[in-house]
């Protein structure tokens, strides 16, 4: 990790590109508005959470762990998200 600025810029960035990706699948295919709007929904609340905890280590935690801890499951939840996508498409 290079800094917390750096980590919340590629957090924005893939969840801006997950956002706009689910926007499009929106647009070209049947799936249904609920369904949509969950997804969108998911994608704003692991932004918000993710970039939140970038600024607040936990305390009592070694903040080589911390963050390498919140990368994986931010990595985790994103291919959620992905698989979610597919299954929409």
């Amino acid at each position: 990790m290079a800094n917390k600025r750096s980590l919340k810029r590629n957090i924005n960035f893939v969840c801006s590109e997950l956002f706009s990706e689910v926007v499009a699948i929106s647009y070209t295919t049947d799936a249904s508005d609920e369904d949509v709007k969950a997804l969108l929904t998911s994608i704003l609340v692991i932004h918000n959470d993710y970039v939140r905890r970038v600024s607040h280590v936990e305390p009592g935690l070694a903040p080589r762990l911390f963050f390498k801890d919140l990368i994986t499951n931010f990595n985790k939840q994103v291919s959620e998200i992905i698989d979610q996508i597919t299954n929409l498409g």
